[in-house]
């Protein structure tokens, strides 16, 4: 799986690359396409956080759980949907967000590929999922290499941004040791879904947090807008 990670991110993750879980990720997959099952995102999909944000370029960390499981919906981006297909309402509610905080009309569409392209990196902690079932490759082996990606983004000496929305966005970064009395901004919040989006998402105003502090550490604001 090495040769299938993006040149920026192979150091970092080689490591994790070579513990049993990551090693028997690749025949659980094998061997659940081999049994007929369909998986998303499809192959050339699923690494697509990696290799649209290269790990000298992420500004912003945006974790998800896992990828949605409805057909054609899943593309490798946490939130992020292809466009043609209906908004969710998780992104519905970081649109609402978005208009709020900053002013910005809310998108007609759900890829986020303009985040990732800008330094944004939109990671789930699973990669793949099962058709019409949630968090079924929960435990699978991905959490070896995206916790590696989260610690290795936690290592770099430029400050950036951790928005973590959710218990488990929390759970997954603030494992790392010693992120939160480090250089980087933490900001923690409920999920945007529309379950916990009311008890204290909408109105958190990361978005603008989030650039006041990557402008003040020279690195550039990001452009929200999709």
């Amino acid at each position: 799986m090495l040769q299938s990670v993006p040149p920026s991110w192979r150091d970092a993750l080689a490591p994790a690359l070579g513990t049993p879980q990551a090693r028997q990720l690749g025949g659980f997959l094998q061997a659940e396409e081999a049994a007929g099952k369909r998986i998303y995102p499809p192959r050339g999909t699923r690494l697509a956080a990696l290799e649209l944000t290269p790990l000298d370029a992420v500004k912003v960390v945006i974790l998800g759980q896992d990828p949605y499981h409805g057909p054609g919906q899943a593309h490798g981006l946490c939130f992020s949907v292809q466009r043609g297909v209906r908004v969710p309402p998780s992104l519905v509610n970081i649109y609402k967000e978005l208009e709020s905080d900053l002013g910005l009309p809310r998108p007609a569409h759900g890829n986020l590929e303009a985040w990732a392209r800008q330094g944004v990196l939109l990671l789930n902690n699973a990669l793949t999922v099962e058709d019409g079932q949630a968090g079924s490759h929960a435990g699978k082996g991905w959490e070896a290499i995206t916790d590696a990606a989260v610690a290795a983004v936690a290592a770099k000496p430029q400050p950036c941004v951790f928005l973590l929305w959710g218990s488990h966005a929390k759970k997954k970064a603030l494992a790392v040791p010693g992120l939160a009395q480090s250089h980087h901004l933490v900001l923690t919040a409920p999920h945007p879904s529309p379950l916990s989006a009311h008890a204290g998402f909408l109105g958190c105003r990361h978005f603008s947090q989030a650039n006041a502090f990557l402008e003040a550490q020279g690195r550039g604001a990001i452009d929200w807008r999709v």
